[in-house]
């Protein structure tokens, strides 16, 4: 009985594991941006678009900063206008690289020790001026601009890379950038 038992703890382990690297991956199929530099990444981005997913449902104005933490990680300051209340909400996270500090795969937790997947997919090599975000699955997708407004020529070219990655682009939310004041 005792050797069942350790090895029911053994698999409840490996599947929490499993199940924690799941979260912060990369999905198939999908190359995340090398040469990364995380200086130049550093500062204020805008939402252009996303996918749909609950924690920013009905928020406009959406940005998010990022600024060094103590331990060597990232602050991320994610912030929005609630539409319905006409409020900024913000949710404060951290970040921390799944491996080598030039690639831009990243894990991000708002709530606890529970991470997901932040894969830089592309990025302006030149300018940092925008990028393109996913999570673990293609359930997440988020074009950043340095700006509120993006050129559409990227954000159509971007939206393209995206529709032939497999993500579902027809569903995109094209983010109202307004007044960032309170």
């Amino acid at each position: 009985m005792n050797s069942f038992r350790k090895l029911t703890q053994v698999w409840a382990a490996l599947l929490v594991l499993l199940t924690h690297t799941a979260c912060t991956g990369v999905p198939d199929g999908v190359e995340v941006v090398s040469g990364f530099e995380l200086q130049r990444y550093l500062g204020t981005w805008y939402e252009i678009a996303r996918l749909d997913h609950r924690f920013e449902r009905g928020l406009s104005n959406v940005s998010a900063t990022y600024s060094m933490r103590d331990d060597g990680g990232v602050k991320v300051l994610n912030r929005g206008l609630n539409t319905e209340t006409g409020e900024w909400q913000e949710a404060t996270g951290k970040a921390y690289f799944v491996g080598a500090s030039d690639v831009g795969q990243l894990k991000v937790s708002f709530f606890g020790p529970f991470y997901g997947g932040y894969n830089v997919i592309e990025l302006d090599d030149a300018g940092y001026s925008y990028s393109m975000v996913v999570g673990p699955d293609r359930d997440y997708l988020w074009i950043l601009s340095r700006t509120p407004q993006l050129e559409n020529e990227i954000v159509t070219r971007l939206v393209n890379e995206a529709k032939m990655l497999g993500f579902p682009t027809d569903d995109l939310i094209y983010v109202e950038q307004g007044s960032h004041n309170e």
